[in-house]
């Protein structure tokens, strides 16, 4: 269902992302951003399940910047390994390649495109709601950066979803998010990071039906 496809961002850098392809016409167009472990077999899957729903998906491999073809796995060296790639991307860079993403959804007819990003995408999902233009509705899953830009506003819907026993976002930046942003949606779920990953030990199947459902009616209600 899905297959890679070459983009170039406004930068003139070019990078490498997963398109996935609904059965019939998309709904609407979503930018996934990956983890801090590269354009992995889980982010082609996730982006190939936003296909599945409906909606023509891109991922866009922000590790590109660093070293093309970049795949981690879920280990203790994987983590300080995509740390350390993480570090070598500039934050504007990367949401340069999400609005490349965007561009190409809305050149495909996509008359609205929503961004869903995870861990470290997360964080860029929020950035990209208050710094990309054009985008309908912006999910965030357990984005740690999300409180250090708390102040930021949106220029879209936003919803975020946050783990209680998360060990590297504490309660009190997710409760610092809902005092500067109390018009978006924010839900706490009884697992910790990563907990819609099912390739990590912190896979929490209930938390992820749950977070999925309501992303989806988000999705319904904003992208559609």
């Amino acid at each position: 269902m899905g297959h890679p496809i070459e983009l170039t961002a406004s930068d003139g850098h070019s990078f490498q992302a997963w398109r996935a392809d609904p059965p019939g016409k998309p709904k609407a167009g979503i930018v996934v951003v990956q983890e801090i472990f590269g354009l992995n077999d889980h982010m082609r899957k996730t982006t190939e399940g936003f296909g599945y729903d409906g909606y023509l998906a891109m991922c866009p491999a922000l590790f590109d910047r660093v070293s093309p073809g970049i795949e981690l796995g879920y280990t203790e060296d994987d983590i300080a390994k995509g740390r350390e790639i993480r570090a070598k991307v500039p934050l504007p860079k990367a949401l340069n390649d999400i609005a490349a993403c965007a561009a190409a959804l809305q050149r495909a007819g996509c008359l609205k495109v929503a961004v869903v990003g995870y861990c470290w995408g997360g964080t860029l999902a929020w950035l990209a709601a208050t710094r990309v233009t054009g985008l309908n509705a912006a999910i965030s899953y357990y984005g740690g950066g999300v409180a250090e830009h708390a102040e930021e506003m949106p220029r879209c819907p936003v919803l975020f979803h946050f783990g209680e026993t998360d060990a590297s976002i504490p309660m009190s930046d997710v409760d610092k998010i809902g005092r500067y942003q109390p018009d978006t949606d924010l839900f706490v779920y009884p697992a910790g990071h990563g907990f819609a990953c099912d390739a990590r030990a912190s896979y929490d199947k209930a938390s992820t039906e749950k977070a999925r459902e309501r992303t989806r009616e988000f999705l319904r209600r904003y992208a559609n």
